[in-house]
């Protein structure tokens, strides 16, 4: 199954207290870039990150977004300094009884005394952190895969339609290419006889020359190329291997044959038909430029 190259897959999850969400986004390009947007408690990730998703994903240009609230879990711990807080309430009580102050210390004021208290942040289980993180990362991947997948179906049909478009006109081209010889055969021996009035027309001449054009705007060798590049084509969209590159090239090999048979034959319904192909091949192009 072909896969788009563009996408975006979302996961969240509740995890040991924190609640994690993670976004993944990817657009064209032409080999795998990876980035990404982590709290700073977990940009020891980044590079784990990176080989999960390059495990599943070969191109695109893919953006990771983590966030990551506490819930319940702790990441600070605050410890109060019990013997500055005691210095300072006994130099408080000195200048209290000193001044004649009224004695107002309360926990608010202790709060506020400078040094009164330390907070220390927690130290994180890293391995517990990339567990949480891969698991909701995975769903994300999940989420993400299927909507490549599902792009890449709807893509698959349309390029098949279209393929189909061109077999038609190959058949076309295949069958009107004896029409023109013989168009030729008559028109060359219309003029002789004009020329000559009717008189000693030279057949074998005729036959000739007829065989000299013939050859010389044959296109059987370019229709059985292009048939062969189209049933490469459709083996490769049933591939579930990354395909976009390999169908970039038969693509260029189909506007080749499709060049070749418009300077070849000289004829208004052929060109018409060579026209017409060469806009489908443009739009497949467009198409296999988001395969992965």
């Amino acid at each position: 199954m072909i896969k788009s190259m563009t996408g975006f897959g979302r996961g969240h999850k509740v995890l040991n207290g924190r609640d994690i969400t993670v976004e993944i986004r990817a657009v064209n390009h032409r080999y795998y870039e990876f980035s990404s947007r982590l709290p700073r408690a977990y940009t020891f990730a980044e590079d784990k990150l990176k080989s999960l998703l390059q495990g599943k994903i070969s191109r695109g240009k893919v953006e990771v977004s983590v966030q990551v609230q506490n819930v319940t879990a702790v990441s600070e711990k605050i410890t109060a300094n019990k013997e500055v807080i005691s210095d300072y309430v006994m130099a408080l009580r000195e200048i209290q009884d000193e001044l004649s102050l009224t004695d107002d210390l309360s926990l608010s004021a202790v709060m506020r005394l400078p040094d009164a208290f330390t907070v220390v942040k927690a130290e994180a289980d890293e391995e517990q952190l990339w567990g949480d993180l891969k698991a909701v990362a995975e769903q994300a991947l999940a989420n993400f895969i299927r909507m490549r997948e599902t792009e890449g179906e709807r893509m698959r049909a349309d390029i098949s339609a279209r393929l189909t478009a061109i077999e038609g006109n190959i058949s076309f081209v295949e069958e009107r290419s004896p029409i023109i010889v013989e168009n030729y055969r008559k028109r060359l021996y219309d003029k002789m006889c004009e020329v000559l009035e009717g008189k000693n027309v030279d057949e074998n001449r005729i036959l000739l020359e007829a065989g000299i054009f013939s050859e010389k705007t044959a296109v059987d060798e370019e229709t059985v190329r292009l048939r062969s590049h189209i049933a490469q084509f459709r083996e490769m969209l049933e591939s579930a291997e990354p395909i976009g590159r390999k169908l970039d090239f038969l693509v260029q090999e189909m506007n080749r044959e499709t060049n070749t048979i418009g300077s070849k034959v000289q004829d208004v319904e052929v060109t018409k038909i060579v026209v017409d192909q060469k806009s489908e091949i443009e739009k497949i192009r467009e198409q296999i430029q988001n395969i992965e």
